[in-house]
């Protein structure tokens, strides 16, 4: 009996099969096609450790907190539209109470506790949108974008519209984070790569990320090979939260404040970076190393432009096309229809 005579229908052709293990290392060479771009534009600055790590790189390091986090949901077949609201109602809870005008709730309170109870913060906002989710049985997208919308008008309500600024010189743990640098590394990028690190590390080898593809692939038979299907839900958004608010507690570090808008907008470029990187919409599908080089690909990509001179607008023209080739390339190497 031939090769082909085993396969089960269904099965990809081997050719295709080849194209997806490929997929993870596909945006490498467009990486380096910038990286040379770059440097031709602008050779006594493009390449330097200075614009390269603290221009480029370190202002990525809260995309790519949110977009790990979205990630996740991604791969577990859920949206979680209301990540970018996280990363500006989570600091902004946290630094009001340590420097905000009140006595609500004990306040002020002490600077150490800005980050954990923003991390706190960011947890509770995932496990509440869980239970909507989960026990409620909600479309993930309505719950994600209410939310979304009801914690940016939370956040407005909290800051006043206004800007609460000075951080750095108020609290420590904020001018730590924006300021220390490890082996001539931002702590920031420490933070990032660690992250990274253990995500991939957790969903290559390990049962809890065997559980998030076979959870994001199909609910139904992870639910008969004996996985919580939505317990599995449940915490992917509680961990997707909390690393939101780390992120906004970071960019709340590099700016040394809480704006009223921090964070608008910014789910548009995290679902871009992830959908560049392969992660599937369909879910079930993509790894945490493409995502990541799908955020360096944007930062680079945007750095390029401005250094070529062109306008704001025409680079979102330029990001918008990233993302259809990208959905090309998806649709080339999985061999399946997109929904």
């Amino acid at each position: 009996m031939t090769e082909t005579a085993l396969e089960k229908p269904g099965t990809p052709p081997v050719s295709r099969l080849r194209l997806g293990r490929l997929r993870d290392l596909a945006l490498i060479p467009p990486i380096i096609a910038l990286l040379v771009i770059g440097y031709l534009i602008k050779p006594d600055v493009f390449l330097s450790q200075s614009y390269l790590v603290d221009t480029v790189l370190k202002y990525q390091s809260e995309l790519a907190l949110v977009v790990l986090a979205e990630a996740l949901v991604l791969i577990v077949g859920k949206f979680d539209l209301s990540l970018e609201s996280v990363v500006g109602i989570a600091p902004a809870v946290a630094i009001f109470l340590v420097v905000g005008d009140t006595s609500v709730l004990g306040a002020p309170w002490p600077t150490w506790t800005v980050l954990p109870v923003a991390i706190l913060f960011g947890a509770l906002i995932g496990a509440f949108n869980g239970l909507l989710i989960v026990r409620f049985k909600l479309s993930a997208f309505i719950v994600t974008l209410a939310m979304l919308i009801a914690l940016r008008g939370l956040q407005l309500a909290i800051v006043g519209g206004a800007t609460i600024s000075d951080l750095a010189n108020r609290i420590p743990v904020i001018d730590d984070l924006g300021s220390l640098r490890f082996a001539t590394i931002p702590i920031s990028l420490w933070i990032v790569v660690i992250a990274f690190a253990v995500g991939i590390v957790v969903l290559g080898y390990t049962r809890v990320g065997r559980s998030l593809y076979a959870v994001g692939g199909n609910p139904d038979a992870a639910r008969a090979a004996g996985i919580r299907v939505e317990r599995t839900i449940w915490l992917t958004l509680v961990v997707a939260g909390a690393l939101a608010a780390l992120a906004g507690v970071m960019l709340s570090a590099r700016l040394g404040s809480v704006a009223a808008a921090q964070g608008n907008g910014m789910i548009f470029t995290v679902f871009a970076a992830a959908v560049i990187g392969g992660i599937s919409l369909d879910g079930g599908k993509g790894s945490l190393f493409g995502a990541l080089c799908g955020v360096v690909l944007l930062g680079l990509i945007q750095n390029v432009l401005t250094l070529a001179q062109v306008k704001a607008d025409q680079i979102q023209a330029v990001n918008g096309i990233v993302i259809l080739v990208a959905l090309l390339l998806a649709r080339l190497t999985s061999g399946k229809a997109q929904d």
